[in-house]
């Protein structure tokens, strides 16, 4: 019914910009709640940057807030999440999840759908 699926992960210098993509397939993305999680070797899946209903509201991570900005273009279904002056601590498995409402979720059991996600490695 509903898939998610990534691209735009890969290795980075630190400090350097990468942009994730997310496209969602099957419904159309304005109906959707979505964000980024990230989950780091020996740690727990942590949320990122969410997107509200038609991307009306945005939220982040205080680790994150000044550096990385989440979108989507609803035209092509997919989400982003642009980061800029990456560190090499934020090295981890990047995940969109997707949930049907009208708020962001900040907590990943809240989210219905999820990519498979995809590596970001930044390197010092």
């Amino acid at each position: 019914q509903v898939q998610l699926v990534e691209s735009g992960g890969g290795s980075v210098q630190a400090g350097g910009p990468l942009r994730l993509s997310c496209k969602l397939v099957g419904r159309p993305i304005n109906n959707y709640s979505m964000a980024w999680f990230r989950q780091a070797p020996g740690k727990n899946r942590e949320f990122v940057a969410g997107s509200g209903w038609r991307g009306r509201t945005t939220n982040y991570a205080d680790s994150v807030k000044d550096r990385f900005t989440i979108s989507r273009d609803s035209t092509i279904n997919v989400l982003y999440l642009q980061m800029n002056n990456l560190k090499p601590e934020e090295t981890a498995v990047y995940s969109c999840a997707a949930v049907r409402s009208f708020v962001i979720p900040s907590s990943s059991p809240d989210f219905d759908y999820w990519a498979q996600g995809i590596q970001v490695t930044v390197s010092s």
